[in-house]
């Protein structure tokens, strides 16, 4: 009974370490981990990481290593002479060259992260708690407007400018770089240069209020052709609804008042202080991350917002009749 609580005892650490290892491997991909980069300042970052992970068991080795000579080996006690080298070659120099190379390494890479944008420049700007998003380039005069998502080309730096309202924030997208602060009143900056076209990732990474969690956003890279064509698609003014169900939606959507918050441009809505929903349809998701986009998280969405993300600013809309609810989320899913 003995020899199987012994052999018990000592499986269920082994069983921790290897669960352990196994959940931690789980991080080293998928669209928001650091360690598979999709972006040249991602690459850049896994790879200051993994030099600093060699450098770190490097010392861990050696010191580890000194320890056992010196416990188990070393029969007789070093000279003071030794000793002295030891603490000052051991202790001083080794660690000192070896981060003095890492540190050499980040430094030189630091400026190319800064680097100005080669065309585009977009504005994203920390709400509460959403993203508002803006495209500007060499040929457009008025800013193409989104929100909670962010397209980028593949194969070219494009510029951020960031800023916040009312909270500091801080945006991240792990896969593609940095992350870097927005803070009321400033206007920060940050590039990025994406090179593998795909979804990844992002999140507001500085905790906010209430719906902090609850802020994220998606990247999206596109070849250069397929970027092109969806900013021109951005810039024209929304489809006008073509069903009944769909313009009874654009009724109810004027009839209450929604216009006040929100712009679709095209249909007479100018509202600046939600999310501009021209294309709302075309979206991944709905509400910063929370959602997907579809007809019925849009009647979720609109029956009790708060319910879904405290501390939202946007009015629930329960009071609607069932058949005015859902002609409003048809028509807001249309607007792609």
């Amino acid at each position: 009974m003995q020899d199987e609580d012994a052999q018990g005892s000592t499986t269920a650490p082994r069983r921790l370490c290897w669960g352990g290892g196994a959940l931690l491997l789980t991080a080293c991909s998928g669209p928001q981990s650091v360690l598979d980069p999709a972006g040249r300042d991602a690459e850049v970052l896994a790879v200051l990481f993994w030099w600093m992970l060699g450098g770190a068991v490097l010392l861990w080795l050696a010191m580890n290593g000194l320890f056992f000579y010196v416990t188990r080996m070393k029969e007789r006690a070093f000279s003071p002479q030794a000793a002295d080298r030891l603490i000052v070659f051991g202790g001083v120099v080794f660690p000192t060259v070896v981060l003095a190379v890492l540190l050499s390494f980040a430094l030189s890479e630091m400026p190319r992260q800064r680097d100005l944008g080669e065309g585009l420049t977009l504005r994203v700007t920390g709400e509460s708690w959403w993203w508002r998003v803006e495209y500007r380039t060499e040929d457009t005069e008025t800013p193409v407007i989104s929100a909670n998502e962010i397209r980028l080309p593949a194969g070219s730096r494009s510029e951020l400018e960031l800023a916040a309202n009312g909270y500091i924030h801080s945006l991240w997208i792990p896969a593609l770089g940095g992350k870097t602060d927005l803070i009321p009143g400033r206007e920060t900056r940050m590039s990025l240069e994406p090179v593998t076209p795909g979804e990844y990732g992002g999140q507001c990474a500085e905790f906010c209020g209430e719906s902090h969690a609850k802020m994220a956003l998606r990247a999206v890279v596109l070849p250069p052709e397929e970027f092109a064509a969806w900013l021109e698609q951005q810039a024209a003014p929304a489809t006008p609804p073509e069903t009944e169900t769909a313009r009874r939606g654009q009724a109810v959507f004027l009839r209450e008042g929604c216009g006040a918050c929100h712009a679709i441009r095209g249909l007479g809505a100018r509202g600046t202080i939600g999310p501009d929903l021209t294309h709302l349809g075309g979206r991944r998701t709905l509400a910063a991350g929370v959602l997907p986009m579809s007809r019925a998280a849009l009647e979720d969405w609109l029956r009790a917002p708060e319910a879904i993300k405290p501390g939202v600013r946007m009015p629930a809309y329960g009071h609607l009749a069932a058949a005015d609810l859902a002609a409003l989320a048809t028509f807001l899913e249309g607007l792609k």
